[in-house]
């Protein structure tokens, strides 16, 4: 029992946490700054291995959701509080001829980790598309004269130009 304690802290000592910060190579350098992101750093970075997405937009809206009870339970460690909500619009390559839950289940297996810790992600929107979905939405959009957020603007629009 000793010696597996042992071996485990020797092989935590050996590989830094996700929230450390490595020692600098010089001693007259500073040591680099931890970063005040690192679950959206940790997302972002498996990503673009994985899926090589050829259009990524992460929006952390943790801020909004502050108020639920989960979340107040992380007020002594605010920088874990504010990684909890993402909205990720992923477009890649990958997810052609997949439909949209074998995406979702993709993008879900590669953010295993970030979902699991405590504190860690608690609620992922997601907007998995293709390049060439990406590019028809945008077309569309363009078309309509820009991007339209809801039936109220599209009745407002049509009265403007009567």
């Amino acid at each position: 029992m000793l010696r597996r304690t042992a071996l485990t802290l020797a092989r935590s000592a050996a590989r830094p946490s996700l929230y450390s910060t490595m020692a600098s190579p010089s001693p007259t350098a500073p040591a680099p700054a931890a970063s005040l992101t690192p679950i959206e750093d940790a997302i972002r970075e498996k990503l673009t291995a994985a899926l090589q997405p050829s259009h990524l937009e992460i929006h952390n809206d943790s801020h909004l959701h502050a108020h639920h009870a989960a979340m107040r339970s992380f007020v002594d460690t605010p920088s874990v509080a504010r990684e909890t909500h993402f909205r990720l619009t992923v477009a890649s390559a990958a997810f052609r001829g997949k439909p949209q839950p074998a995406r979702h289940r993709l993008v879900y297996s590669l953010l295993r980790d970030e979902m699991a810790r405590e504190g860690g992600v608690h609620a992922l929107q997601l907007r998995t598309v293709t390049p060439e979905e990406l590019e028809a939405r945008r077309r569309k959009e363009e078309e309509e004269g820009g991007a339209v957020t809801c039936k109220g603007d599209k009745a407002a629009a049509k009265e403007g130009e009567s």
